[in-house]
């Protein structure tokens, strides 16, 4: 089917509310393919629709990073209907955890999952991230864990998911990756790009040697004052992405269609 369709425009109707963040997630997933995050057509990036309790928009499975675009984003339901006449799938992995968590954080307003080679390694490792980068330090403390129970399709896994998430942003999937919540896709952004690089410096620090591991109360001053190193009058990550937005609109501008 996917060799009959059109990957790019076609033409659809919504709000203006509903076509900004179709412009930002299409954004998100073409600077997500341009830093070297994506996975085939595998993976994904939903963000809710403003104003519609319930719909949130997906990358259509099917098609690489580098050919989503605006129109050809999937709005879908809670529970899995296609609600904007799409004629593309949506991977049921991300259907399965990305409804779960809309339906059940409230705050969750985007969602990201990757494999990404430094994240998945991380995860695969006994302890997980530990605090010996400055990177690493950011997440003392704020990421959970759930043990790998193979690939997330049976909503029965989704109580056990949202147990051991709790208060957190992050869930590590132990052997398999980050999910990581936002109240927007700037701060998902920001977060996983932290992430990767504390995961991308603690494996080559292992790689070279025994770590440093930074001490308990550096670690929670370097907490405190991490609000800090942000843009000054921006929300988080929105500095950020509005410069990987303008990256990528030098490559290739399709994203816009």
């Amino acid at each position: 089917m996917a060799t009959q369709l059109n990957a790019h425009a076609r033409n659809i109707e919504c709000s203006e509310a509903e076509w900004q963040a179709r412009l930002e997630l299409a954004a998100c997933y073409r600077i997500f393919d341009h830093l070297g995050w994506s996975e085939s057509i595998y993976n994904h990036i939903s963000v809710k629709v403003p104003n519609e309790e319930g719909a949130f928009l997906i990358n259509p499975f099917g098609l690489l990073y580098s050919e989503v675009c605006a129109s050809n984003l999937v709005k879908i339901d809670i529970d899995g209907n296609t609600l904007d006449g799409s004629p593309w799938p949506v991977n049921k992995a991300g259907f399965v955890q990305h409804g779960l968590f809309h339906r059940r954080v409230p705050w969750a307003h985007a969602i990201v999952h990757t494999h990404t080679t430094a994240t998945m390694a991380v995860s695969s490792l006994e302890g997980g991230l530990q605090p010996v980068n400055f990177y690493a330090c950011n997440f003392a403390g704020r990421i959970a864990y759930h043990d790998f129970e193979g690939i997330t399709v049976r909503s029965e896994e989704g109580e056990r998911l949202l147990a051991n998430l709790g208060d957190k942003k992050i869930l590590m999937l132990k052997n398999h990756g980050p999910v990581i919540l936002g109240r927007s896709l700037p701060e998902v952004f920001i977060t996983h790009w932290s992430l990767q690089r504390a995961c991308e410096v603690m494996l080559a620090t292992l790689a070279a040697g025994k770590p440093l591991t930074v001490p308990d109360d550096v670690v929670a001053v370097h907490l405190r004052d991490l609000a800090q190193g942000g843009v000054p009058g921006t929300l988080p990550g929105q500095a950020d992405f509005d410069a990987w937005t303008r990256r990528i609109d030098k490559i290739d501008r399709s994203w816009r269609d």
